[in-house]
């Protein structure tokens, strides 16, 4: 898919949004755990957004797994 047509209408660029799926599948970590990581780097998003981007968006970014 398209990265700019994956990616559109979301609030955050491609970049975070692809980090914080890689971290939640990578590291094994909650929703909640990922959003104090981002917190602490001066990203506020809420863990029901990072829960809707890991489930959108795993299967695109990672389709051989």
């Amino acid at each position: 898919m398209n990265r700019s047509i994956m990616y559109k209408r979301h609030r955050f660029p491609p970049e975070i949004i692809q980090h914080t799926v890689w971290l939640y599948h990578r590291f094994n970590l909650s929703h909640r755990d990922i959003e104090d990581l981002l917190a602490k780097r001066g990203i506020v998003v809420s863990y029901e957004a990072i829960r809707l981007w890991c489930n959108k968006l795993w299967s695109e970014i990672c389709p051989a797994i």
